[in-house]
């Protein structure tokens, strides 16, 4: 039978005995404690933890935290082990993952599958290969090339080869002769287990959980069909139904997923059968991909119109017998013939329906829930769930273990997430659009268009007219620039490019009146707390928390990070002392619930502290520019100079008609003015207000992008790209904002003190491009490689064009080469200094200029000089 829309039997029937992962993989009894066929295992009555869900995911975390010495391991499955998606994935093991944490956890995963065959005796199928990743535009061949660039990193490489001399059934047109075809590390596993060969771990098939029993906000026990298990920890590793299970439990726990049909096609063996050392082809831009299977090929892809499905009341056996549906599939079958037409003779096996969980954002979900403590979750593979597993079941075991991982996880947290994204419309809506966006081209800064207009200021409907565009951030929506009248629209709302902007003009409008007049900018979204008590339980709590001293006077405003134990920051923010005993804080947008999950983890129970959010009773306006002072003073008829207002400085006064704006001298971006937290019920008066009075200073609105223009060219580092929970202060260059003078003790001190004396192995750099032509080159954008005299030293971790010194900035760490035992070797400043630097961009480096301070006022000083010189000229002196 050819290729065409036929419907055969299953090609993977219902497991029996230990047969694992349907892909021929059979263990034996004695590695583990399982339940098998004739009868069920008892259920024991406690344990330390308890694992729900059987697939790669789950037997990871057990196998993880066996090896870590936990014992006392309970791992629960509904049906049979393995049997869920893990069974019917395709089987691919990707290390191109387009974020650091991704690429690392994708590398342990590799390492892993292929070291398990010896440590454990069993066969894992496991066979490496390369892939090629094919363009057939110039947009896409730009996207790999910098993804290979940023994969050097983790000794991934990209070469041309001659790839017509490859017998691969690629059909080569379409495909220009100028792009590459980049091979990365793969590797795909027919047999899909990971086996938890260690002792200490019990494994109970047909078993369900029901729901998390919590007291007093801690893991109790867990309920299921079959009884209770008392425990202290429980893992949420139910894939399809993590999100079910999230909102069955005693209380409620969010887990923000959505299941999709996912379809591929087996080929029975060609009749040149394709060896299994095949590399996997993937053509995004055909929304394909295409591995051997026995001899023939499965194919797959991410179509554009994907088929959301609801777990809701449905069990395993369901969702494994999912139909099949050739209508659904004909685009990725016409597109799969197109690019291999070889296969137009082939017979066809089997149209799987596999079901995949995806997230809001494309990135898995993992880590402790901010409301249960003790219940942690590592689910939303988005159909990475094979590549991911290995190394994410070994970051939770360490964070379960420890107390927190051994790498930077932020990107997967599950606390990046909160209630407000657990509508199951606005899940079902986003899915729709994240799982196009797996092969999509994306291009830098790049939105999502599903499941806006969530969160938003007063403001918003007035600024909408007024020209916004707008972002998204932790479901606020936020001004990125705002397009002048007569200005194309259109062009710009579809501009998407690796160079320079459309919107590159209209941004550098915005910087300059920021720097010569006045401009307001709408940061509603900033996360607002206040921290409150009756003695001095407020200032005692914020002493331990913060590295910086929080006992000034009332009205300063002090900037602080919350380090962990290990000096890293787990929040970088302002803080206003209002008063002796109350205290308010501002941190990132996307800070909203980690920072109120580490505050209230360290707050001790007593009824006379009060933490509150506050976020959504204040918008904020940011007033910058050297005009700001007289539209405030003019506004409020108080004055605003220095004198009378001095800088990280915080007075409740009147603006306009409206009472009691918290009204302080700091901007976020070293330029001078003042941001207005404003109650929400004056904030259209405030605002129209503050751009009444401010025509006459040449007041214009201004968005997110030339904030960052200006923070990054002052050397600002922001929480989430430049600093997380492994950055300390010594590293970026904030000593000054440690107490060290103090006799106070703070989490982080003695990390603090250690490193102080052991000297840092890598700083916070900031880098200005040289000979880069903003108009021809490529442009950075954050996670290109540092180079330093030819040898790979770092990466940026942000980076904007510089209205003011008219060149690219980009921010980053850099590190020196180990030492002769591969110790880590101490930093300084000469070794900074003395370096020649470049930026690769694509595979393109850039020399640049590394420094330890800001380059503002010298490249001020030489443009004056160069602006004078040049008038002279015109004036014939």
């Amino acid at each position: 039978m050819a290729l065409s829309p036929v419907l055969l039997p299953r090609l993977l029937p219902p497991q029996t005995g230990y047969r694992l992962a349907g892909r021929g993989l059979w263990t034996s009894p004695h590695l583990f404690t399982v339940s098998g066929d004739s009868q069920l295992l008892p259920l024991p009555g406690q344990a330390r933890v308890v694992i729900c869900g059987g697939g790669i995911v789950g037997t990871s975390v057990a196998y993880h935290l066996a090896k870590l010495g936990w014992t006392d391991i309970v791992l629960l499955e509904q049906g049979r082990l393995g049997a869920g998606t893990t069974r019917l994935c395709a089987g691919i093991v990707s290390v191109a993952k387009p974020i650091s944490i991704e690429c690392k956890m994708a590398n342990y995963s590799n390492t892993l599958y292929e070291q398990l065959e010896g440590e454990t005796g069993v066969k894992t199928g496991y066979v490496k290969t390369g892939s090629l990743c094919l363009a057939q535009n110039q947009d896409r061949f730009i996207s790999l090339k910098r993804l290979a660039s940023r994969l050097n990193i983790y000794d991934c490489f990209f070469v041309m080869p001659e790839y017509r001399k490859l017998n691969l059934h690629i059909f080569m047109h379409f495909l220009l002769s100028l792009y590459f075809i980049l091979f990365l590390a793969l590797s795909h596993l027919p047999s899909l287990f990971l086996p938890c060969s260690y002792s200490g771990v019990q494994i109970l098939e047909r078993t369900t959980v029901q729901q998390v029993l919590v007291e007093k906000g801690h893991v109790m026990a867990v309920e299921t069909d079959r009884g209770s298990i008392e425990c202290e920890y429980f893992v949420n590793c139910a894939g399809q139904w993590a999100y079910e299970l999230g909102q069955a439990s005693e209380m409620k726990v969010s887990v923000p997923l959505h299941g999709c049909e996912h379809f591929y096609l087996l080929t029975k063996p060609l009749q040149e059968a394709v060896p299994p050392s095949t590399p996997v082809v993937i053509d995004m831009d055909g929304r394909i991909y295409a591995r051997q299977w026995h001899g023939g090929f499965l194919s797959g892809g991410f179509e554009k119109n994907p088929k959301p499905i609801f777990t809701e009341g449905r069990n395993q056996l369901e969702i494994q017998n999912m139909q099949e549906d050739w209508d659904h599939f004909e685009p990725m079958l016409t597109s799969l013939l197109r690019r291999m037409p070889s296969l137009e003779s082939a017979e066809i096996h089997q149209l799987v329906n596999c079901p995949e969980s995806f997230t809001p954002d494309m990135r898995c979900l993992m880590g402790e829930t901010p409301g249960v403590s003790g219940y942690y979750v590592l689910a939303g593979m988005n159909s990475s769930g094979l590549a991911f597993a290995g190394g994410a079941g070994k970051y939770l075991a360490e964070w379960m273990t420890y107390g927190y991982p051994t790498a930077n996880v932020w990107p997967l947290d599950v606390k990046r997430f909160g209630n407000l994204q657990s509508s199951r419309t606005f899940l079902r809506h986003r899915v729709m659009e994240v799982m196009p966006l797996l092969y999509e081209l994306k291009v830098p800064r790049w939105d999502f268009q599903t499941g806006r207009q969530l969160r938003t200021s007063p403001l918003y409907d007035r600024l909408d007219t007024q020209g916004a565009r707008w972002m998204e951030k932790h479901g606020f929506e936020r001004p990125k620039y705002f397009v002048p009248p007569g200005k194309d629209l259109l062009s710009l709302d579809q501009s998407k490019t690796f160079y320079k902007p459309d919107w590159f003009d209209i941004v550098g409008a915005e910087v300059k009146c920021c720097k010569e007049a006045v401009c307001v900018i709408d940061m509603s979204s900033f996360t607002k707390f206040e921290l409150t008590s009756t003695g001095d339980q407020a200032l005692e709590l914020l002493q331990h928390l913060c590295a910086n001293d929080l006992d000034v006077p009332v009205g300063h405003i002090i900037h602080t990070g919350m380090l962990n134990e290990r000096g890293g920051y787990e929040n970088d923010c302002s803080v206003v002392r209002l008063s002796k005993n109350s205290f308010f804080i501002v941190s990132p947008t996307d800070q909203q619930v980690h920072c109120w999950s580490w505050i209230k983890k360290h707050m001790p129970s007593d009824p006379h502290l009060h933490l509150e959010d506050v976020s959504w009773k204040y918008t904020a306006l940011n007033l910058i520019g050297p005009r700001a002072m007289d539209v405030l003073a003019e506004l409020s008829y108080v004055s605003m100079t220095p004198d009378h207002f001095p800088s990280m400085f915080c007075k409740e006064m009147s603006v306009g008609y409206a009472n009691g704006i918290r009204v302080m001298s700091m901007t976020h971006t070293g330029e001078p003015g003042f941001m207005l937290y404003i109650p929400i019920e004056y904030a259209l008066h405030v605002y129209n207000e503050v751009m009444s009075v401010g025509q006459k200073y040449g007041i214009r609105n201004a968005g997110y992008y030339a904030l960052r223009s200006l923070r990054i060219e002052k050397f600002f580092a922001f929480w989430g790209q430049d600093l997380d929970a492994f950055t300390t202060p010594l590293e970026c260059g904030r000593e000054f904002r440690v107490k060290f003078d103090k006799d106070t003790d703070f989490l982080g001190r003695e990390a603090l003190l250690q490193q102080r004396q052991d000297g840092v192995t890598r700083r916070f750099v900031m880098l200005v491009l040289e000979d880069h032509d903003t108009e021809l080159d490529l442009w950075p954008w954050w996670g290109e490689p540092i180079y330093r005299n030819g040898q790979l030293a770092g990466t940026t971790t942000s980076s904007a064009y510089s209205y003011t010194l008219e060149r690219h900035v980009c921010l980053g760490f850099v590190s020196p080469p180990p030492g002769p035992e591969g110790l880590p070797t101490p930093i300084t400043p000469d070794f900074i200094n003395r370096g020649d630097y470049e930026v690769d961009i694509a595979g393109q480096r850039y020399p640049a200029k590394a420094k330890l301070y800001p380059f503002s006022s010298l490249f001020t000083q030489q443009k004056r000089r160069k602006d004078d010189l040049e008038l002279s000229n015109l004036q014939g002196k």
